[in-house]
């Protein structure tokens, strides 16, 4: 039968089902059998037949005609898993309710009466008539889950069958160990099968039911307590899934050895379409949804690497119930890391990959969900943090990073690849060996629309920051507390920074000691503070190696005097507030050199109007990431407030005002939100008085005579760049 024949068939069935107003019985195989055995329908396909509303239409009118349809695939998808799948015909009704599933369960989830439906047990299930045994009984999803699980280590459906023999001696479908079926060499497993497209094709299709099954959160109202599991992702990764470690191992595997350039042929990925990158980004997601866990509720290691617990938590706390969770966080050979850690550097790379064809190599699209899995793998797996922050590889994944932060910082429809990005640097930032990493020279130049300076990696990280803070959108101001923070914790080990970041370090702390920003919300003075404790920090423990910031602090004295200075009075402090409706944005003013841009860069995309109007829900706030103490000045910790995560007016920032954020007024705390929040001269004192200065104007008070004394005596300007390490022009090459 041609392949139009059995769509046209299809869509037949399609109508009777919506226009049968009388139940059809369960029985009625001639009738149900339409849906899947001869089409050979695409997933498109099915999604091209089977209209939203029609799907509506069933589900309102004729429910029971919806519920037998839903209870039926399913009951061919668990006939498949238990046969085998051997013959051809097998496969194809598998695939084609794989497919049905996929379009349908939306539909369920969407509509609260039908939620609980997959959770029910099919009355008349048993399929003897007789007493139904357990396994008859179990709910409608178990048995779906169940069967997915099965059908992703079918030989010569989803893996590679391990018998010489062509007879049709059936592999046990229960007896099969699965371990021996891993898709990927890598964690755990040494042999690397033979790629297969049409296994990679059948196991995305199930991948892609597998996700929708776990979709039905999205459907669901956000739950005042985040602690509410998903039961689909519960049941899946539970010992009640026999497959949950070979599954497990075959996903990551699949993801960290994926190498979107291939053999290196240039254009190779315009010969033949990649087939493998469509598994590798489900692979990946499915992995992120069944990590979904709530580390907070098991006694987990803080970033120190202490347990946070009582003292009665010694023995080891037992492990997560979620299987996935369990098996991530019990990683531990060192090559096993190295793998994970050089797969995921080679797929962040991909994008910044620079060769001299233009696109001659594939660019991969699925970087948020690398950086979701990193994080989940720092989080859930201590060791592996340690092993990244160790290793000289944690450069590979911090400059991609930067990268994707650069280039999303305009763009509101990005906002979650920003958090989840500066959550990463936060985490790593709160380790030595991630401050000390940075000192490494930056010479790889990544395409990016920054100043073109000679330093560290060090020096890259701060002059991205300094644009996301500058040029960002204004939806970023929740993060600029945490991008300060990275800085306050790398800030001790930062032995020489370069003149461009220098200056970009004094351009911030200008903007944000005006009197206007200080006054006109709650927190804003935090900014100050963190940035004057980086000084502190690099004069004290790495005075030597920073003759630039040295030198730039001297030149911009004033701004400390005038901190120093600070007005007390209610008329100055009211007259700053009037002020700072005229005054012009003194972030938009570029830094001092600001200079030309990297060869190849493009500026950062804003959102096409109108694409995002959203906040997010739960990201995790500052505390949970990183220490809450600092240590200050005189060598006592003290504790950060945290800022509430708030989100501010949405709009796109008008153009030629890039940081038009500056002048939304960045909303006080809730806890003196009850009236309109005012600066009052007891509220600036209570914090200027704590303002760490001392440092600063000892380094001036010594060394402001010296320089003066230099230009006096020589009668000339001090020489500011002799002895370092200066080029006047740059070759790049393209």
């Amino acid at each position: 039968m041609g392949s139009s024949d059995s769509k046209l068939n299809f869509r037949k069935a399609v109508i009777q089902l919506t226009t049968k107003t009388q139940p059809v019985e369960a029985t009625d195989d001639a009738f149900w059998d339409q849906f899947w055995a001869d089409t050979a329908t695409s997933v498109q396909d099915v999604f091209a037949l089977v209209p939203a509303a029609e799907i509506r239409a069933v589900r309102e009118e004729s429910p029971s005609n919806l519920a037998t349809l839903c209870y039926k695939a399913v009951e061919k998808l668990v006939q498949g898993a238990e046969s085998g799948c051997h013959s051809e015909k097998e496969k194809q009704i598998v695939l084609n309710c794989s497919r049905l599933l996929t379009r349908v369960l939306p539909y369920i989830f969407e509509d609260p009466d039908w939620r609980g439906f997959f959770w029910s047990t099919v009355p008349g299930a048993g399929r003897g008539g007789g007493e139904e045994d357990d396994e008859n009984a179990r709910p409608l999803a178990e048995s779906l889950l169940l069967a997915i699980a099965d059908l992703l280590f079918c030989p010569d459906f989803t893996v590679q069958s391990h018998r010489r023999s062509t007879v049709d001696s059936a592999e046990d479908v229960h007896s099969l160990d699965s371990c021996e079926y891993i898709w990927e060499a890598g964690v755990g497993f040494a042999h690397s099968p033979q790629p297969n497209y049409i296994h990679d094709m059948n196991r995305m299709e199930l991948l892609k039911l597998l996700l929708t099954c776990f979709s039905e959160a999205m459907y669901l109202p956000p739950a005042p307590e985040s602690g509410s599991t998903n039961p689909w992702v519960q049941f899946f990764c539970s010992t009640e899934n026999r497959h949950a470690l070979p599954l497990f191992t075959s996903l990551l595997n699949t993801v960290c050895a994926y190498d979107p350039v291939g053999y290196g042929i240039p254009y190779n990925h315009l010969l033949f379409s990649d087939y493998r990158e469509p598994l590798v980004e489900e692979a990946a997601q499915v992995l992120i949804v069944t990590l979904d866990h709530d580390s907070a509720s098991s006694a987990s290691p803080t970033v120190d690497g202490t347990t946070t617990g009582t003292a009665m938590d010694d023995a080891d706390p037992p492990g997560p119930e979620n299987l996935f969770v369990n098996y991530l966080s019990r990683i531990h050979r060192e090559e096993d890391f190295q793998f994970i850690l050089k797969g995921i550097a080679r797929l962040l790379s991909n994008p910044l990959l620079q060769t001299y064809l233009p696109n001659s190599t594939k660019k991969i699209q699925f970087h948020q969900e690398l950086l979701v899995l990193f994080w989940k793998l720092c989080d859930f797996n201590k060791k592996f943090l340690f092993f990244v922050l160790k290793s000289s590889d944690v450069l590979d994944i911090l400059v991609p990073i930067l990268f994707f932060l650069n280039d999303a910082r305009a763009d509101q429809s990005r906002v979650g690849l920003m958090h989840i990005g500066v959550f990463i640097l936060l985490l790593l930032s709160g380790e030595r060996n991630f401050g000390v990493r940075l000192n490494k020279p930056y010479s790889v130049r990544v395409p990016m629309d920054i100043p073109v300076f000679t330093g560290t990696h060090a020096d890259l990280l701060i002059v991205v920051f300094h644009k996301i803070i500058t040029s960002g959108h204004q939806r970023l101001q929740p993060l600029f507390d945490c991008l300060l923070t990275i800085v306050v914790n790398v800030s001790p080990y930062l032995k020489s920074l370069s003149m461009v970041t220098a200056n970009k370090l004094l351009h911030l702390l200008e903007a944000f000691s005006t009197t206007w920003f200080l006054f006109s919300a709650a927190q804003n003075h935090h900014l100050v503070f963190f940035l004057l404790e980086v000084f502190n920090n690099i004069i004290q423990y790495q005075f030597d190696g920073n003759s630039n910031l040295v030198y730039a602090i001297i030149r911009k004295r004033s701004v400390f005097h005038q901190l120093a200075n600070l007005p007390t009075d209610p008329p100055t402090i009211h007259k700053a507030l009037q002020r700072r409706r005229r005054t012009p944005e003194p972030l938009s003013r570029t830094g001092s050199q600001e200079g030309t841009s990297m060869e190849g860069s493009r500026p950062a995309a804003p959102a096409e109007p109108g694409t995002l109007k959203t906040s997010l829900v739960a990201t995790p706030g500052i505390d949970k990431l990183t220490e809450k103490s600092q240590v200050s000045e005189d060598g006592t910790l003290r504790s950060l407030e945290p800022e509430p995560q708030q989100s501010s007016e949405d709009g796109s920032p008008a153009k030629g005002e890039p940081s038009q954020a500056w002048r939304e007024q960045r909303r006080p705390s809730s806890s003196s939100a009850s009236g309109q929040w005012s600066p009052t001269p007891e509220w600036v004192l209570s914090w200027k008085s704590k303002l760490p200065l001392q440092t600063i104007m000892r380094l001036l008070q010594v060394l402001v005579p010296q320089v003066e004394k230099i230009c006096i005596d020589k009668n000339v300007d001090p020489p500011v760049w002799y002895d370092t390490d200066v080029k006047l022009f740059e070759i790049q090459r393209v």
